[in-house]
């Protein structure tokens, strides 16, 4: 089973690899501009697998360059909040 077949599978994993991300010494911008990198790609070459996807691949479409670094920040303040709660 891939982490893309369930939506709270696909938030865990991101969870995990931003915790990764900050013990390593990542900075905020480069977890931004890695996330802006990864919803592309996702975007742009991976079958949405659950409802939730279509829907992140639908607005990241329809949005420009500023708005997908948003929706790639607020997927970010998403798996971290989750994460401190």
């Amino acid at each position: 089973m891939s982490v893309l077949d369930n939506f709270e599978s696909w938030k865990h994993f991101l969870a995990n690899r931003l915790e990764q991300a900050q013990a390593q010494g990542m900075s905020q911008d480069t977890i931004s501009q890695v996330a802006y990198e990864v919803g592309d790609y996702l975007a742009k070459s991976v079958e949405a697998k659950n409802s939730e996807e279509a829907v992140l691949r639908e607005l990241w479409n329809a949005a420009s360059k500023e708005e997908q670094q948003a929706i790639a920040n607020s997927m970010v303040k998403l798996v971290q909040s989750q994460g401190n709660s």
